[in-house]
């Protein structure tokens, strides 16, 4: 049983070299991590034809698919990475509150 364990500890001192390793192509792959990526909350949605959005105007209210107390998602580039619920910061500003974290899709 202590196998797996062992090659899980080696990969961790393996990821661990690889951030401190100075050559250049880790120098490129530790720049990717200070890249801005746009992060949406998607809170509802509502299909609109497009009769409906030329009539859109200020005050106009659109109902959304979502009620007030249901959970909100975070999308980077359309993909879900995780589940929160809004509340409101001391400032008054909105803020999310992460609930679940989505698993790597990826493998």
């Amino acid at each position: 049983m202590t196998e797996p364990e062992t090659v899980e500890a080696a990969e961790t001192v393996i990821g661990e070299s690889e951030r401190r390793n100075v050559s250049p192509e880790n120098e490129y792959k530790r720049s990717i991590f200070g890249l801005p990526v746009n992060v949406v909350v998607s809170i509802g949605q509502k299909k609109l034809s497009v009769a409906e959005l030329l009539k859109l105007k200020p005050d106009t209210i659109i109902p959304l698919s979502a009620k007030i107390d249901d959970p909100i998602e975070l999308l980077v580039e359309d993909r879900l990475i995780a589940h929160g619920e809004l509340i409101e910061l001391e400032d008054g500003a909105i803020g999310v509150r992460l609930t679940q974290i989505e698993e790597d899709q990826d493998g």
